[in-house]
């Protein structure tokens, strides 16, 4: 199974996402490294290098995720999937709290904790970009 990534395909999730991580919101433009290709389900555990399982996220993200595919919902024990842009609905799992993405559902909030989408280096990076219009 390949994991190569055409710059064609690699242009196509660009596009797709807006230049944005799928995950974060972050536009490419505003991280360090750029955004990278994520396959949501890792070749692995078998996921293909296909657009339907590719996604465009900021490498904090994609490093974050790893090749894990979900984690324990700690008030519950539940092993939980992870946000999956390419089925789920970013706004039906999170929302925006001034700088803070908050959890709606146990999906959004394993994603949230494992991706440490409010660790505080991150939060006071959006509110910068909040001040300058820039997020999301």
């Amino acid at each position: 199974m390949s994991v190569y990534v055409s710059a064609g395909l690699r242009r196509l999730l660009a596009e797709r996402a807006g230049h944005r991580c799928e995950y974060c919101l972050i536009s490419e433009e505003d991280t360090f490294l750029g955004c990278e290709v994520d396959h949501v389900v890792s070749t692995k555990h078998g996921g293909a290098t296909t657009e339907d399982n590719l996604a465009y996220a900021c490498m904090v993200c994609n490093r974050r995720k790893g090749s894990d595919l979900g984690s324990i919902l700690r008030r519950t024990g539940e092993l939980i999937r992870f946000f999956n842009p390419r089925t789920d609905e970013w706004a039906a799992h999170f929302e925006l709290s001034g700088a803070r993405i908050e959890p709606r559902t146990g999906v959004g909030e394993v994603t949230s904790l494992i991706f440490g989408f409010n660790d505080e280096e991150r939060i006071l990076e959006r509110e910068e970009l909040i001040s300058q219009s820039r997020y999301p």
